[in-house]
């Protein structure tokens, strides 16, 4: 698993975007910069590197119960913080059950 994963990390990159784009163009946020497009390119000449600051304002609604797809089209289901700061993180599902995998990886005997 862990030689696909490295010998092909391009590629796996380049498809693990194609799925969260065609998964969340339509959210409020992302209908700002890609305006139905969610190819690679337009993604890159498009949508902006923010800082948590930036989608601050976006994740305090989120927070505060809104439901709507504002930055995810699927349900939050939990709220993190980023490195032991008191940044709330969204956490769908799908994420949350990948870095339960990871931390078993990373917790394996392989990677020690």
């Amino acid at each position: 698993m862990i030689e696909e994963l490295t010998s092909n990390a391009e590629q796996i990159q380049d498809e693990l975007l194609r799925e969260i784009l065609s998964r969340n163009a339509g959210t409020e946020y992302l209908r700002r910069f890609l305006h139905g497009q969610t190819d690679k390119q337009h993604f890159k000449e498009n949508v902006p590197i923010v800082s948590y600051e930036d989608l601050k304002p976006y994740i305090d609604r989120i927070a505060n119960g809104e439901t709507s797809d504002i930055l995810l089209a699927e349900p939050i289901t939990a709220s993190g913080t980023s490195g032991g700061q008191p940044k709330l993180m969204p956490v769908t599902a799908e994420v949350a059950k990948m870095r339960a995998i990871f931390g078993t990886l990373y917790e394996s005997p392989v990677m020690k």
